[in-house]
């Protein structure tokens, strides 16, 4: 079941299903000591029922309630809409985890639609089980804080309300802190389902502790007007101890939760704008989608630098374990993206962390829990009597291969100095020991997919990569002999590649080679290998060939093994393309042909698997890394929406979705989802800011960092001096338009013309040119987008030198007659000197979309752009 709107801060993170049931409570790491996770936490409303003469009470997961989860616009703070028209009841909440402190704070908005003045009681039941078990744990009622409390050992949660604010008060007034009926028992033991039961006849019984497995109901009373709405408050203190609950929660009464959310979701309009990112071309939809993955992601990362895979506790069911723990692999390519969106911090917290738990032998374990320790495992130290290594070498090589871009980037040598030595210099040694001497690759590990082992070309790709990032530093830091050492094992590894990874009879590279003389396959009763092993003697009868289509093929081009643009990489991606993509309605992208992990489809020929975001979106990388112009790079842009379309609602990513339904499949949110988003958009936008450069200066045209002031939206602009809150009520953002229409006197004989000014918002990409060549302030940047100030507009000189000057030809300059009397040629001929443009009611018809017609064009429309007059 999905979470699909997670709130943290690095050191809390709570989650919720479809139901808008609290399933995860993670404290004080993410990832790791789970909380909740077992039963729901159960909210609902017990009401009187509109007609029918009784009261009931309406659990979110009962019927009749239509759910929608979102979040505000930039924030982590939830906006969720509760409605069950039965009940003539709507119910609005706002969520969200103070981003310093160990709060989480939810607004409740009550909305009565009946005629008649009611009671509401709002109930919460909390079903912790601390430190992921339900033995040894206790609640009970504390009158000091007025709040229920659960502990165990040193964690402590406080749950409590807020009630209304009393009648005549002003608007922003916070009701009284406290709970009006409460309840702790046993539950989840001897078949006790716990005190949610108790509170569905209306009323608690007031129990004031218990111990054991137990849980805990309270709720607050809330007398609602007849069409009327009221507000209150819950919350949820996270501590060590019963000293720190006190003082959290004095802090949260001088702020009151209003507060709380208010100061958050600053915070996080302020992270995720801060970075002033020009979003181009892209559509709006995928520019939304890069935002809510960053801020998707940072729910995902604990402050220590652990980068966790995914916090979706329901996965136990498929295999009693989770994805709550930090591969490196996968922490190693968001680390990346975060470092490519301007998040170097973040990724510096994960580099260390790396060089805390890399072994000294130089390589990392399979996977790692938040707080360093060695996770759980499944690949086995003996093979058939034979001692092997449990890993997958491609994790540690892309650490050491992201460390590199993000030292390229950010030139931080003080703190790479130390990382070079503990993690660059055991890293690569490894990898330059652990290869088969007869053929240069890496030998066997397992794969990406942590299903079977081999010499896969992901980790032959990854390995050189990280080899060449390694001699990259060594360069760097002056080393002459390790520069030698990993530059040749990386030349042998592209010539062994070359040689045994391609197959001249597929006219692609294949996705695994199985060394003949090694214990393969593993000793295990349930490996099996989904497609045979093929004979293939060109490769010297030293390995047998997995022929299998597989999306992470990507990696030859990826890593730079060989070129995107090299006939043996663009077979591959034709094969990837032509054989993985899923042939229903909702498309995408599979991991590999026949792919078994929650399969739904035996029609392979149409489903080869479930499609997968990260595998759809690498699609999008190849197109961007073979782009040569802005026209080829538009080949990724439905790629990017099909990502953002198939989001959940919230924008959250699953790891794949159902091939027929949309549904997501699997643990949801993925962080390598949302990575991939983030590190694919920056690709794309890195790419046009080099695709159009000024023919004077040969300087990009559009800039990826834009310069001046910073525009965090609803919010603030600061520049370095001077910072200012937006104003909140901006007229003159009413008043700018994609485009407008005047009439104004012709400058030379003074007759009416009517001028019809357009910008096409979906190519223009923001670089300003047409606005600073625009000295009447008629074109204005706002959110990016060149736009018509409609005040200005009958101030536009028409002499065209907007148009001109946009690189990407999406400025519209339209002159007619206004008496409808059509010009001459001759007028016509005399008077366009440049190129005519199309008018307004072209623009948005489909058809040409802001680019130049052709003369018969121009003719039939009478459009013209009229010669330069004097300023």
């Amino acid at each position: 079941m999905p979470r699909d709107i997670p709130v943290g801060n690095g050191r809390m993170l709570v989650t919720f299903d479809d139901k808008y049931q609290i399933r995860d409570f993670y404290y004080p790491h993410v990832g790791q000591e789970n909380h909740a996770g077992g039963n729901p936490f159960r909210f609902g409303v017990h009401t009187d029922v509109p007609g029918e003469g009784r009261s009931a009470l309406y659990w979110t997961s009962s019927p009749g309630w239509q759910i929608r989860q979102r979040y505000l616009r930039d924030t982590l703070t939830t906006s969720v809409s509760l409605e069950h028209p039965e009940l003539q009841l709507v119910v609005y909440c706002n969520d969200c985890v103070d981003f310093h402190r160990n709060i989480l704070v939810r607004k409740i908005k009550i909305k009565n639609l009946a005629n008649h003045g009611r009671m509401v009681k709002v109930f919460a039941n909390q079903d912790f089980n601390m430190f992921g078990a339900k033995i040894g744990d206790t609640a009970y009622y504390d009158p000091d804080l007025r709040s229920m409390v659960h502990y165990r050992a040193n964690r402590y949660v406080l749950v409590t309300f807020f009630g209304s604010a009393p009648e005549g008060s002003s608007a922003d007034t916070i009701g009284a802190q406290g709970i009006d009926e409460y309840a702790t028992g046993t539950a989840g033991f001897h078949g006790a389902e716990g005190t949610w039961r108790d509170a569905e006849d209306g009323h608690l019984q007031g129990n004031p502790i218990a111990q054991g497995a137990v849980d805990s109901t309270c709720a607050c009373h809330v007398a609602v007007p007849p069409l009327g709405e009221k507000v209150i408050y819950m919350a949820m203190i996270a501590g060590l101890s019963r000293g720190e609950l006190v003082d959290m929660h004095s802090w949260l009464l001088r702020m009151d939760p209003q507060g709380v959310i208010d100061r958050t979701s600053g915070y996080w309009r302020l992270w995720v704008g801060g970075t002033n990112i020009n979003f181009g071309n892209l559509p709006p939809k995928v520019v939304e989608s890069f935002k809510r993955s960053l801020l998707v992601l940072r729910t995902q990362i604990d402050n220590g630098g652990a980068i966790i895979a995914a916090n979706d506790s329901d996965i136990m069911q498929f295999a009693r374990d989770t994805y709550s723990y930090m591969w490196p692999r996968d922490g190693a390519l968001v680390a990346n993206a975060l470092d490519l969106a301007g998040f170097s911090d973040i990724a510096r917290s994960f580099y260390t962390f790396c060089a805390k738990v890399i072994t000294e032998d130089g390589y990392f374990l399979h996977k790692y829990n938040p707080d360093g320790s060695p996770a759980s495992s499944w690949h086995p130290w003996v093979l058939k009597g034979n001692r092997v290594l449990p890993i997958q070498e491609d994790e540690t090589a892309l650490v050491v291969w992201a460390l590199w871009r993000h030292y390229f980037r950010y030139r931080d040598i003080e703190f790479i100095r130390p990382l070079w030595v503990d993690v660059v210099q055991k890293a690569a040694d490894f990898m330059v020991r652990y290869r088969d001497p007869r053929t240069g690759l890496p030998l066997p590990s397992y794969d990406l997919w942590e299903e079977r082992w081999g010499v896969h070309a992901f980790t032959v790709a990854t390995v050189y990569g990280g080899l060449k990032a390694a001699h990259n530093f060594a360069v760097a830091f002056g080393d002459r002999e390790r520069a030698a050492n990993y530059a040749k094992a990386a030349e042998e590894m592209k010539i062994g590649a070359a040689k045994y990874l391609f197959s001249p009879k597929l006219n692609r590279f294949v996705r695994r080679l199985v060394p003949k003389d090694m214990q393969a396959p593993p000793d295990s009763p349930t490996y099996h290998e989904d497609q045979p092993l093929a004979y293939e003697p060109s490769i010297d009868e030293v390995y047998e060939v997995d022929e299998t289509v597989d999306a992470s093929l990507y990696a030859i081009y990826k890593f730079h093994l060989f070129d995107a643009d090299d006939p043996r990489v663009v077979s591959t991606m034709r094969a990837v393309e032509s054989k993985l993509w899923v042939k229903t309605r909702v498309g995408g992208i599979a991991r590999y042909e026949n792919d078994y992990y929650h399969r739904i489809s035996d029609d392979i020929a149409s489903v080869p698997g479930n499609p997968w975001f990260i595998c759809t979106l690498w699609l999008a990388d190849y197109h961007i890394s073979r782009a040569k112009n802005t026209a080829d790079l538009k080949m990724a842009i439905p790629i990017l929406e099909w990502a953002a379309g198939h989001a959940l609602e919230s924008g959250v990513l699953a790891e794949q979705v159902h091939p027929y339904t949309n549904e997501p499949l699997s643990v949801a949110p993925l962080t390598w989802s949302h990575a991939t988003v983030v590190a694919t958009v920056i690709k794309y936008l890195e790419a046009l800011e080099q695709a159009q450069l000024c023919d004077t200066c040969q300087h990009p045209m559009f800039r990826l960092r834009k310069r001046g002031s910073v525009e965090v939206r609803n919010q603030a602009v600061f520049n370095r001096l001077d910072a200012d809150f937006e104003s909140e009520d901006d007229s003159s953002l009413e008043m700018a338009s994609p485009s407008g229409r005047v009439v104004v006197p012709d400058p030379k004989t003074g007759k009416s013309l009517r001028l019809t000014l357009s910008i096409d918002t979906r190519d223009c990409i923001g670089c300003d040119v047409c606005v600073a060549h625009c000295d009447k302030g008629v074109l204005r940047m706002v959110e990016q987008k060149a736009l018509v100030d409609l005040r200005n507009l009958n101030q536009c000189d028409m002499d065209g030198a907007c148009v001109d000057v946009c690189p990407t030809k999406v400025v519209a300059l339209s002159v007619t007659p206004e008496d409808g009397i059509s010009l001459s040629d001759a007028e016509t001929a005399s008077l366009n000197d440049g190129p005519v443009l199309t008018p307004l009611d072209e623009l948005f018809d489909g058809t040409s979309h802001g680019k130049t017609p052709s003369p018969s064009e121009a003719k039939k429309g009478n459009g013209r752009k009229l010669p330069i007059v004097g300023r």
